[in-house]
């Protein structure tokens, strides 16, 4: 190597590992804190500022952070049995956790299988019913159909069923995706749609769907019954609900709800699927609350009926290393301890009620505020440059970056980025623990609304 060579490598040596936003995009203009220490709804960086988890992570911490009894349980399961894996053993934690699952889902829901993560449990849930048409001669069964916008995970299968066009290039020529039908969206609707009307169109899109491509090709449904931040938390009409259960159950096509953010109380019932009581999924998949954070935890909740029938003929027999994992097991089990002991599911409901309606106060004083939106502690607010036309930001504006810029420096951390390229809109979430109180709301909203006033200054500088 010529002298020249070295010298176009002089300079300090490259930093080796990195957190993990060395993978994301330079072009972001969002400040990353360095987390130090948690408590509660609390988070504080390495310079001592104080933050308010708003958005509970990607809405995951629900018991709050630092909770003591689940740490002391999951050092006391580490302590006794750190390992077994599924398919040569079996443990008492396992046993423990689906069961206290599968009570509180309730009849329909007897079978739980675990897994790491939501992008898992939602595989886990195609996988099984792709088993299971097999085994029952019902081969032609492969289309899965899926809502436009929508998310349910991260992995190629799973983004593939996510109703994001962005994603249009990454897929063309490399991955399968589902087919897309309307999601029925509250916000934003063509003319003369009211929300009720807009829901029956995607029910007729979503049959139409099926007869194009055969009521007996299609395998599933899947649908988050609360949206998370690829719609910004639109909760559907209750009669939504009962017309995607009356086609599926006509069709013989599998119901999936994906309650990955929804469920776990956060709407303020276990599963939001018992909000529909007469049009109940035929699987529901789980995550992120279930763990809480404190592990990574999924769950798949099928009827017995099924799980039974294809264990005497095939079985399902894929699996993943950390499935059941005892440690994991025993953190779920302490989270659901501290779900009954806080009270949590009722305090999601109430508190979750409280800040809706005081964020919907603010709209007079920040017409930036379109919509307010979701169900419990699971809220989308949406931003526009003017609420009568609702029209949107303008992109270059980046919205969604400046809503998170000016949430830090008011001592908020926010959860929110562009999906779809803005083709919906623009939002984020506030979804905090369910542990936060009346008090702590106060709190939360006076520090939102000096949020809004330095949002509501920028964007005006840009104008």
């Amino acid at each position: 190597m010529s002298s020249q060579d070295v010298n176009a490598f002089a300079g300090p040596p490259p930093l080796r590992g990195g957190t993990q936003d060395m993978f994301y995009a330079q072009s972001n203009i969002v400040p990353l804190p360095v987390i130090t220490r948690t408590k509660g709804i609390y988070m504080w960086d390495e310079d001592g500022n104080e933050y308010i988890d708003a958005s509970s992570g990607p809405v995951v911490s629900n018991i709050g952070h630092g909770n003591e009894r689940v740490a002391e349980a999951m050092a006391q399961q580490a302590k006794q049995l750190d390992f077994a894996y599924s398919r040569v053993a079996r443990h008492r934690p396992n046993l423990a956790l689906t069961d206290r699952i599968a009570t509180l889902a309730g009849p329909g829901f007897e079978r739980v299988a675990l897994s790491s993560g939501g992008s898992e449990a939602m595989e886990i849930a195609i996988k099984f019913v792709r088993q299971y048409v097999v085994a029952t001669g019902q081969p032609k069964r492969r289309h899965l159909l899926t809502c436009l916008p929508s998310y349910h995970g991260g992995t190629i299968a799973t983004l593939g069923m996510s109703g994001d066009e962005a994603l249009g290039d990454f897929f063309d020529g490399f991955g399968m995706t589902s087919h897309k039908v309307p999601a029925p969206l509250t916000y934003r609707l063509p003319e003369p749609h009211t929300p009720e009307s807009y829901a029956q169109f995607a029910l007729d899109a979503l049959e139409a769907k099926i007869y194009e491509l055969g009521p007996d090709t299609v395998l599933a449904f899947a649908i988050e019954p609360v949206g998370g931040l690829a719609t910004g938390c639109v909760v559907p009409p209750p009669a939504y609900f009962e017309g995607i259960r009356d086609i599926c159950s006509r069709h013989g096509i599998f119901l999936i709800f994906d309650e990955v953010l929804c469920g776990t109380g956060r709407t303020g019932q276990f599963l939001n699927a018992h909000y529909y009581p007469d049009a109940l999924p035929d699987i529901v998949v789980m995550a992120k609350g279930l763990g809480s954070g404190y592990a990574p935890l999924g769950a798949t909740l099928f009827p017995a009926h099924l799980v039974d029938q294809l264990s005497t003929l095939t079985g399902f027999g894929f699996s993943h290393t950390y499935n059941a994992n005892p440690i994991t097991c025993a953190t779920g089990l302490a989270v659901l301890d501290e779900y009954e002991r806080l009270n949590l599911i009722d305090n999601a409901a109430a508190v979750g009620d409280y800040l809706k309606e005081r964020v919907w106060a603010m709209t007079d004083e920040f017409p930036i505020i379109g919509d307010v939106r979701g169900q419990g502690l699971l809220l989308g607010i949406e931003l526009v440059a003017d609420p009568v036309s609702k029209q949107p930001m303008t992109a270059d504006f980046l919205p969604t970056e400046k809503i998170r810029i000016h949430g830090l420096n008011n001592g908020l951390i926010i959860y929110s980025r562009r999906t779809a390229g803005g083709k919906y809109g623009d939002w984020f979430l506030l979804s905090p623990p369910l542990t936060i109180t009346q008090a702590e709301c106060d709190e939360l909203l006076r520090r939102l609304r000096a949020a809004f006033i330095d949002f509501v200054s920028d964007w005006k500088g840009c104008q």
